[in-house]
């Protein structure tokens, strides 16, 4: 089995929630065999910044539809969008 290479869009609640705070939530609710390879910030409009998730994983089940869905309950988040996802 190969691994998976997933970037994922956290959009924010509002443009108050603190992003360094919720990578620590998105790092917390991550499963055990996702291992998060790096967190970056894109500018979104009118003060509004996305948070960036690239995670690896392991090509197996449903680890990144869990994986989502765990970002998804975290209070601050509103959405998760996948923009890539590639075997390696």
């Amino acid at each position: 089995m190969g691994k998976v290479f997933m970037k994922l869009r956290v959009m924010p609640k509002d443009v108050d929630v603190d992003l360094e705070k919720l990578k620590e939530k998105v790092r917390k609710v991550a499963p055990q065999k996702v291992e998060i390879a790096d967190f970056g910030i894109q500018p979104i409009a009118f003060g509004l910044k996305a948070l960036l998730v690239v995670a690896v994983m392991p090509d197996e089940g449903e680890i990144g539809d869990k994986f989502i869905e765990a970002i998804q309950k975290i209070d601050d988040v509103e959405s998760v969008e996948i923009e890539a996802q590639e075997l390696v």
